[in-house]
C-alpha cells in the first residue's frame, strides 16, 4: 500500500472514531443543562459566521460591496420582525440596487 492510501484509511478511521465517541461514551445520559443551552445556540452562530464570511470575503481579502449592504438590510428587516420572505426580498432588492448604482 502507498503512503497516501495508508494516510487516507487512517484519517477515515480517526474520523469515524471521533464521531462514534460521543454516543458511545455518553450512552443514554443527558448533557448538563449548561451544555444543552450552548448546544442549541451553536447551529445559529455557525450559520451566521458562514453568511458573514461569504458576504464579506472574496479570496484572501475582505471586501465591502453590495453583498454587505444586502446583509445589513436583512439584519434591519429581521430586527423589525419582518417575515422571512420579506427579509429575503429586502436583502435582494438592496443588493440589486447597490449593484445597479456602482
Amino acid at each position: 500500500m502507498s503512503a497516501a492510501t495508508i494516510t487516507f484509511l487512517g484519517l477515515g478511521l480517526a474520523t469515524y472514531a471521533l464521531k462514534a465517541a460521543g454516543p458511545v461514551l455518553l450512552g443514554g445520559r443527558s448533557l448538563p443543562p449548561a451544555f444543552e443551552r450552548v448546544a442549541g445556540l451553536v447551529p445559529a452562530s455557525l450559520l451566521g459566521a458562514l453568511v458573514l464570511t461569504s458576504a464579506a470575503v472574496s479570496g484572501p481579502a475582505f471586501v465591502f460591496d453590495a453583498r454587505l449592504l444586502g446583509l445589513a438590510a436583512a439584519a434591519v428587516a429581521l430586527r423589525l420582525r419582518a417575515n422571512f420572505v420579506v427579509v429575503v426580498l429586502v436583502a435582494a432588492g438592496v443588493t440589486a440596487a447597490a449593484r445597479a448604482i456602482t
